[in-house]
C-alpha cells in the first residue's frame, strides 16, 4: 500500500488515488498508475485501469490470473469491472468510497455471483493515510 501511496502523491491535478499490480508471487510490482483524468483528458484513466492494462501490456496478457491489484481507493464501478474483466485475483484497498465504492461499500461489483470472476477482497488498509491523502485534497480545492 505504500508504494500505491507514493503512486498516488504524483497525480499533480488529479484526484490523488494510487494503484499497484503485484505479480501472483505478491512482491513483484508488475505496474502502477495513478489518476490521469485531469493531464490526459481521458474519463478512464483512473489509476486502477492504468495500472491493469500497464500490467497486462507486461506480461504480454490480458488474464492478471494470480495478481493483487492495491489500491488507496475503493474501486469504483468502472474500475470493478475492469477488474472482473481482467481475472485480478485480489483487491487490496485502503479508504472505502462511500459515494461511489463498487468493492463492498456502496455497490459490490467484483464480488457480485452473478458474474464469471469473483476476486477475493481486503479492505482498510492503511485506510487512515489514504483517506488522509483524499481529505487534504478536496480541502485544498
Amino acid at each position: 500500500m505504500r508504494l500505491a501511496l507514493d503512486e498516488a502523491a504524483g497525480a499533480g491535478a488529479d484526484v490523488p488515488v494510487g494503484a499497484v499490480v503485484l505479480a501472483p508471487d505478491g512482491t513483484t510490482v508488475l505496474a502502477a498508475g495513478h489518476n490521469e483524468r485531469e493531464a490526459g483528458g481521458d474519463p478512464t484513466a483512473h489509476a486502477e485501469v492504468l495500472a491493469i492494462r500497464r500490467a497486462a501490456e507486461r506480461l504480454g496478457e490480458w488474464r492478471l490470473t494470480g495478481c493483487t491489484l492495491v489500491v488507496t481507493l475503493e474501486p469504483c464501478t468502472m474500475c470493478a469491472g475492469a477488474i472482473v474483466q481482467s481475472r485480478v485475483d485480489r483487491v487490496v484497498y485502503g479508504a472505502r468510497d462511500e459515494k461511489a465504492g463498487a468493492a463492498g461499500s456502496l455497490w459490490d461489483v467484483v464480488r457480485d455471483r452473478r458474474l464469471n470472476h469473483r476476486p477475493e477482497v481486503v479492505e482498510g488498509v492503511l485506510a487512515d493515510e489514504c483517506a488522509h491523502l483524499l481529505t487534504e485534497f478536496f480541502r485544498d480545492r
